[in-house]
């Protein structure tokens, strides 16, 4: 697995700049104003920083972006990188910031000039997002990134607070490095295999196998993967920090480690793609971490649904009906709206078992959310107005894109089936909106509850501001920071 730089942080010694190999960043205000360590890097430079901060290349530069000196005289450093960040920057300009620096460094030793800088951790949070490389599967070996130091006044409350920070950054690395697994590789096995590792953070891990999941009735799920050899399964992963006998908040993942949409087979173009439809159980798998490495005083349980969704002999046809744990009966129109089959039992399961004081589900379920509203936000779909606002709050303080879509007995209506309860399909119009409607279906109407489509959002062809290409690890940081700010006990 892939773990995140570890940044050491020491105490301001303007003696050690020169001497500093790789790259050497320094933060200049708007401003232009050098403080005591740029000035060293200036001088040493023999005025190099001073007329690059003077620049029209530098005025230009939006907040938490850089420029680089190739090479300074003076200096070991093959570079210095001069990023524009005001002396108290807020979180989202502090992230970006660390998150340009590790993309112009390249994975060369750093030493980063921040001094009195409020928020280095954030900084250094973003330093550590991007610089994510998934390189399990090349035979090259690939050489080790090089030691990342930030120069800080207060080595002891900057070294608190980017520790919390880093059990953040493990979650999405987790998330991410599951989304980035092939499908030979992350099997149901496998994955749930990685989810019992997380035992040794003290999460209390058991798995469902399909025997279980027969006498639970959780039919829904189990057709999916009838026509796959990899066992279907539930993980059931339990944090519980808080006050013993609370309720817990439950997160629910869809896991389809690999669809090609069944008998309802997908076109070839981009099915390669589908390795990522477990994301939203990839999303609660990192969550589950990040609360477990930073000790949240919280109880929470996280739930996965993991399948295989492939055509055989013995898979789920178009037009069979199938029974969930529930007891509602659904025909399945077509196949390849499998996620909804298996969230169903997985949601049911949850709020029999455990009777949660709230509950959100995640999953890649729809391309019609991305036809909506592309790769810039997730889908939020919800029964409760005070839950569905909590989280927004917390996706836009970690400006993690998402959008609250509406919900109706009209789109309900579509579901109906001449056979059936339901339906699984509702035709095309309003394809992601009539999933969030099979899904509440499953929802009992006093839990809170939130559905997350992050079709769009889970894993992108381009890079974004804190992510190589592939996957992003959205959702981990809105929902730990949701988690902590509504459903923690008080420190201290």
């Amino acid at each position: 697995m892939t773990s995140p730089v570890t940044p050491t942080f020491i105490a301001t010694d303007i003696e050690l700049i020169k001497e500093a190999d790789g790259i050497l960043a320094i933060f200049v205000p708007e401003a232009g104003t050098l403080d005591a360590t740029a000035k060293r890097a200036n001088r040493l430079s023999r005025g190099a920083v001073a007329r690059l901060v003077d620049s029209d290349g530098f005025s230009k530069l939006e907040e938490g972006k850089g420029k680089m000196l190739a090479f300074p005289i003076n200096m070991e450093a093959e570079g210095v990188v001069v990023i524009k960040l005001s002396r108290r920057p807020d979180v989202s300009a502090a992230r970006k910031a660390g998150a340009t620096l590790a993309k112009m460094a390249g994975g060369k030793p750093v030493m980063a000039l921040c001094g009195n800088l409020r928020r280095a951790e954030e900084v250094a949070l973003g330093f550590a997002l991007r610089a994510y490389d998934f390189d399990d599967h090349f035979t090259k070996d690939s050489e080790a990134p090089g030691a990342v130091t930030f120069m800080v006044n207060d080595v002891p409350k900057v070294t608190e607070a980017a520790e919390a920070n880093g059990a953040i950054a493990d979650g999405v690395f987790f998330t991410r490095d599951l989304v980035n697994e092939p499908a030979n590789v992350l099997t149901t096995t496998e994955f749930a295999d990685r989810l019992v590792a997380l035992k040794k953070l003290g999460v209390t891990v058991k798995v469902l196998e399909e025997d279980e999941l027969e006498k639970l009735g959780m039919g829904s799920l189990l057709c999916v993967g009838q026509g796959s050899v990899s066992p279907s399964k539930v993980v059931v992963m339990e944090w519980m920090g808080g006050e013993k006998g609370d309720a817990p908040f439950a997160l629910v993942g869809k896991g389809v480690v690999f669809d090609t949409g069944g008998i309802s087979l997908k076109p070839a173009g981009g099915m390669e793609d589908m390795t990522m439809d477990m994301g939203g159980a990839g999303v609660v798998a990192g969550v589950m971490k990040t609360l477990a490495a930073r000790k949240a005083k919280s109880n929470v349980v996280g739930l996965v649904g993991l399948v295989e969704n492939m055509p055989s002999g013995n898979a789920v046809r178009p037009g069979d009906v199938v029974t969930s744990m529930k007891g509602d009966t659904i025909e399945v129109i077509n196949t390849d709206a499998e996620g909804r089959l298996v969230l169903a039992d997985v949601l049911w399961y949850a709020q029999e078992q455990y009777k949660p004081l709230g509950m959100i589900n995640l999953a890649t379920l729809t391309g019609a959310i991305i036809i909506g509203l592309g790769h810039e936000n997730a889908g939020v779909f919800s029964n409760n107005d005070a839950l569905a606002n909590a989280f927004l709050k917390a996706a836009g303080a970690e400006e993690e894109g998402a959008w609250r879509m509406p919900m109706g007995k009209a789109y309900d209506d579509q579901l109906k089936s001449r056979v059936a309860d339901m339906k699984n399909v509702g035709g095309r119009p309003a394809g992601s909106i009539t999933a969030a409607q099979f899904l509440e279906r499953f929802v009992k109407p006093e839990t809170p509850w939130i559905h997350l489509d992050i079709a769009g959002v889970a894993a992108l062809k381009t890079e974004s501001d804190f992510a190589p290409k592939g996957a992003t690890g959205w959702g981990v940081r809105a929902l730990n920071r949701l988690i902590a700010d509504n459903f923690e006990e008080p420190q201290g």
